[in-house]
C-alpha cells in the first residue's frame, strides 16, 4: 500500500480557508492534519484516474489543483460554469471533460479540460426543466441536480435530480463536446433521489433516496438491438427502522473497495447504515446502523483496506473513524480515535498515491 491522504472540502468560514489534506494511516484509522489549500466554499471534490489532479467546487465556478508526490495541493486555474453555484462534481478518465451539478439551478454543465490538468471553459450546459408530483410536504419539486457521475464505462453521464425525483442519463459526444439525452431513471414517487454509485463491476448501480430514506438497486447493461442503457430496477430497501419517528435524510452512499459493503450516511438520525452485498447479484442485506457521535452527518468513505470507515460530521465540526467489526452473528463499530476538529466539513475524498 503506497501513501495514503485524504482531501475535505468545506464551506469556508469562521478560521476555515478551503481543502484540508491529511495523511491518512489505513491500519489505525488515524487522520492527521498536513496542509490546507485557500479556495471559497469547496463542498464537493474529486480527482483524476492519474492521481495527479483534484476537481473542486467554488463560490466562483470550479478550480483545478495540481497534487504532488507528497499530496499537498496547488492550485493551477479557475472558471465559470455558466450558472448558479454548483454542488457535484466528475471527471472522465482521460482527463478530457470536468462534469458539474448544480443543485440551485437544475443545470449539468461539461467543462472542457487542458492537458496540464486546467479547466478550459464550457462545452456544453442543459438546464434541466419541469416539476414533479409529490405527495409529502417536504419534497422540493423543480429540477435540482444532486450528483453528476459517470457510468463505469464513460459512455454516459448520470445527473440524479433530486426535485424531478428522477434521473437523467445523457449519452457523451467527447468529441463534439455535447450530451444527449437517452434514458431516464423514474425514482419511486417523493423519493427525493439524492447520488448515484455503480459497483466496479459495472453491472449495477445505487440510488440513495434522501426524502424517503431508501436505497434502490438497478442492474445496468445494454440494449442488444438498439445498444442503449436499461437500467431495471432488482430491489428497494430502507436506510433506517421504518418506525423511527424523527426527521431523517440519508445523504451519502459509498461502497467499500472490495465492493463487499455499502454504507450510507443519515441526518437528523445522526448515524450511518451497513448493508452486505452480493457480489454476484448486487442485491443488499442490512447489516448494522451505527451513532456517528456527532450531527448532520455527511460524507462518508471506507480508507484502503476497508477496515475504518470515515464519516463527516457537518454540525459538530469534526471528522470521526470507525473501526468494522463484520462478525456475521454480532457485527459491531469501535470508535477507536479521537475526533478530527474541522469546521462545517462536506465532502471527503482518499486517495492511495503510487
Amino acid at each position: 500500500m503506497g501513501k495514503c491522504v485524504a482531501y475535505v472540502g468545506t464551506y469556508t468560514h469562521g478560521n476555515v480557508v478551503g481543502i484540508h489534506v491529511y495523511d491518512v494511516d489505513p491500519g489505525k484509522g488515524v487522520l492527521s492534519e498536513r496542509s490546507v489549500a485557500e479556495i471559497n466554499n469547496p463542498s464537493y471534490l474529486c480527482t483524476s484516474k492519474d492521481k495527479k489532479y483534484l476537481y473542486s467546487i467554488a463560490d466562483e465556478g470550479v478550480a483545478a489543483f495540481s497534487i504532488d508526490a507528497n499530496g499537498d495541493l496547488t492550485k493551477i486555474n479557475q472558471e465559470g460554469i455558466g450558472g448558479m453555484r454548483g454542488c457535484f462534481v466528475d471527471v472522465d478518465s482521460k482527463r478530457r471533460y470536468l462534469f458539474v451539478g448544480g443543485f440551485h439551478d437544475g443545470r449539468v454543465t461539461m467543462m472542457r479540460l487542458n492537458e496540464d490538468g486546467s479547466i478550459r471553459g464550457i462545452a456544453d450546459g442543459i438546464f434541466h426543466q419541469g416539476v414533479a408530483f409529490t405527495q409529502s410536504e417536504r419534497r422540493i419539486d423543480h429540477p435540482m441536480v444532486s450528483c453528476v457521475k459517470l457510468t463505469p464505462d464513460e459512455r454516459y453521464l448520470c445527473a440524479v435530480d433530486h426535485g424531478l425525483n428522477q434521473v437523467k442519463v445523457y449519452e457523451l459526444d467527447y468529441e463534439a463536446g455535447k450530451m444527449h439525452l437517452k434514458n431516464i431513471i423514474r425514482c419511486m414517487l417523493s423519493a427525493g433521489p439524492r447520488s448515484i454509485r455503480f459497483a466496479k463491476d459495472g453491472r449495477v448501480c445505487y440510488i440513495v433516496d434522501e426524502m424517503s430514506n431508501y436505497i434502490e438497486v438497478y442492474s445496468y447493461h445494454y440494449d442488444e438491438k438498439n445498444d442503449e442503457p436499461v437500467f431495471n430496477r432488482l430491489q428497494r430497501i430502507a436506510t433506517l427502522d421504518r418506525n423511527y419517528n424523527m426527521v431523517c435524510e440519508s445523504s451519502c452512499i459509498c461502497l467499500s473497495n472490495d465492493d463487499q459493503y455499502v454504507y450510507v450516511s443519515i441526518d437528523g438520525f445522526n448515524g450511518f447504515s451497513v448493508f452486505r452485498r452480493d457480489t454476484a447479484t448486487g442485491m443488499l442485506a442490512f447489516e448494522q446502523i451505527v451513532k456517528c457521535s456527532g450531527d448532520f452527518p455527511k460524507s462518508i468513505s471506507t480508507l484502503p483496506g476497508d477496515e475504518y470507515v470515515a464519516v463527516l460530521n457537518h454540525d459538530t465540526n469534526e471528522i470521526r473513524t470507525f473501526q468494522m467489526i463484520h462478525d456475521k452473528e454480532r457485527p459491531y463499530a469501535l470508535m477507536k480515535c479521537a475526533p478530527v476538529k474541522v469546521v462545517t466539513p462536506n465532502c471527503i475524498r482518499i486517495l492511495e498515491l503510487p
